[in-house]
């Protein structure tokens, strides 16, 4: 259990960290209130900015979010009529593309699984001798790769899930023991047991309160690994499982299709997306709870993202639907390892991108350098130069996946996956980042709250071409449902802080193109000086130059970006 985080969680943090400045408060945020109080306070913001947050859906009652709401105007509420003739009935706030009439959709499997039972019944029985066409000799290539990743990740959570279930139980035993809903650690150390994995056990527990901070802290952590761990082995990594054509009904082989879902933007589960929202921009005003990055905008909600991987579909759908509804800044925190339709993705990023909105993706949660391992949705597009790019670097071919021998105690944490510790890293050929590419998108890894070695967040992905920039996503408290708030890590988070820093520039100088503020954003940047450290793939902890791990070489900052926005010569088209 220990390990997951090189960052130190034992620490309180001021709960608006990430907007504070690094040399006046001593955390390193991005400088927000500096900006508020020294450059805007005698301006006046020019232009609402409507960011649209697409995720899994957003509390939109919540008393932080509910004055910042993108409303379509043109949209008389509940007369279950398309008023305004955009293709979708009663969209006040946003729209849910995984979803129907009174139904949605909350569980999905991984995209491997997706593609693994689409290429199960003709190449499962494929042997050496086996004629393959070149064509089906690319498909067959790509089910192996996904029956040994589906091996892997199979065996890490079937590994793990024991752990967490005896953990889970323990400390729910003793706190009912003591008619408590969460034990204390001396109410721990009292339990009395004959088995010997409870004094295993009481271990973890100990050392992961202290990690985390609390016992508190430590149980909610093992209660999100143990439903993340049902979830996958019961919906993500279950081949059985597939209720999209019961809950979203669409013609999913139509990839075109555009009309379908629901207004419902709140959806089962709105945990991830209410939190990103409160990131970008949190009322301001109210003097309750957070506060957003930005003060001028309107949160537009779009549903696409289950829990489980989201389909390509839904995400071009996603960005158009954004796009045709006045949405600036597209906020993409989520992303997936294989893809299934990326025409379509393509299509809708190069529509985007003619219409000059910004899109802001997270980097990824997998400690991997996103310059080698595949991240989706990408800014790279599917072009004839890319196609003879992957001709001449061709993969090499997957072994088959070998489980490794039963060791109930290895098990890491949800989403945390084994190396090979023996494995060459792959080279790097920067040729590849010139391949025909959007220049709307900007890629965003998290960092930590302090200037020291550890700066880099430990689950970041990095990489010295295709993440652009850093932002905190490390123990943020922003907005969850029913008028809470919690603390988050992940690049999910730091994502949403780039998207409310663009909204705010854009805010006050709305006449910037979406390349000239992701211009504004990069060059600003804090620059980090120093090395810092990160798990490599052998799994050796190395320290590295910062400018190594992302092309801004530095951590994002609204002051120094607010200050070069009042001077940058906007380019002719927005």
């Amino acid at each position: 259990m220990s390990g997951v985080y090189a960052q130190d969680k034992n620490v309180k943090l001021p709960p608006n960290w990430f907007n504070l400045d690094l040399t006046t408060d001593g955390y390193f945020g991005i400088s927000t209130e500096k900006a508020y109080k020294e450059l805007l306070s005698n301006k006046k913001a020019k232009e609402r900015i409507v960011v649209a947050v697409i995720d899994g859906g957003t509390d939109i009652k919540h008393g932080d979010l509910k004055d910042v709401l993108w409303t379509n105007k043109k949209e008389i509420p509940g007369n279950g009529i398309d008023d305004d003739g955009n293709g979708y009935v009663d969209d006040v706030h946003g729209w849910n593309f995984i979803g129907s009439k009174g139904k949605n959709l909350e569980f999905d499997n991984l995209e491997m699984v997706r593609i693994k039972r689409k290429f199960e019944p003709k190449y499962r029985s494929v042997i050496r001798t086996t004629v393959l066409d070149s064509a089906e000799k690319e498909e067959y290539a790509l089910y192996k790769r996904v029956v040994s990743d589906f091996g892997k990740r199979y065996d890490e959570a079937s590994s793990a899930f024991p752990i967490y279930i005896a953990i889970k139980k323990m400390m729910d035993s003793v706190a009912y023991l003591n008619d408590k809903k969460i034990p204390s650690l001396d109410d721990i150390e009292k339990y009395k047991s004959d088995e010997e994995m409870d004094s295993y056990i009481k271990k973890i527990v100990r050392k992961g309160s202290k990690d985390e901070g609390s016992i508190e802290k430590f149980y909610k952590t093992i209660e999100k690994g143990y439903k993340e761990l049902d979830q996958m082995l019961r919906y993500n990594l279950n081949e059985n499982y597939d209720a999209r054509a019961e809950l979203v009904g669409d013609n999913y082989d139509n990839s075109n299709e555009r009309n379908y879902g629901n207004n419902d933007v709140i959806g089962p589960d709105a945990d991830h997306g209410s939190h990103v929202s409160g990131i970008i921009g949190a009322n301001r005003q109210n003097e309750i709870g957070v506060k957003g990055v930005a003060n001028n905008i309107s949160i537009m909600t779009i549903r696409v993202v289950p829990q489980g991987d989201e389909r390509d579909k839904d995400v071009a759908n996603g960005i158009r639907y954004a796009v045709d509804n006045g949405a600036r800044v597209v906020n993409m925190s989520f992303g997936k390892g294989y893809k299934w339709d990326k025409k379509v993705v393509d299509e809708a990023i190069k529509y985007a991108e003619s219409k000059g909105v910004l899109l802001v993706h997270a980097a990824g949660n997998d400690n991997q350098n996103v310059d080698i391992a595949e991240n989706y949705p990408t800014k790279y597009y599917d072009s004839p130069e890319a196609d003879e790019y992957t001709r001449k670097h061709k993969k090499p071919e997957v072994k088959p996946f070998t489980p490794p021998p039963a060791n109930a105690m290895n098990g890491g944490p949800a989403g945390m996956p084994r190396r090979d510790p023996f494995a060459k890293p792959a080279p790097l050929d920067s040729a590849k980042y010139q391949l025909p590419h959007a220049k709307n998108w900007i890629t965003v890894g998290a960092s930590a709250y302090k200037d020291d070695d550890n700066l880099k967040a430990s689950f970041s992905n990095y990489g010295k071409y295709n993440v652009d920039v850093f932002a905190p996503g490390f123990m943020i408290n922003s907005t969850t449902p029913n008028n809470n708030y919690e603390e988050f890590d992940g690049t999910s988070m730091a994502a949403p802080v780039v998207s409310g820093l663009a909204a705010l520039i854009l805010s006050y100088y709305p006449e910037l193109s979406a390349t000239d503020v992701k211009d504004i954003i990069m060059k600003s940047v804090t620059k980090v000086n120093r090395k810092v450290k990160y798990v490599n793939d052998k799994e050796e902890t190395v320290r590295v130059n910062f400018s190594e791990l992302c092309a801004s070489g530095g951590i994002v900052n609204a002051y120094n970006a607010l200050k070069l926005a009042e001077t940058y010569k906007a380019s002719s088209t927005k």
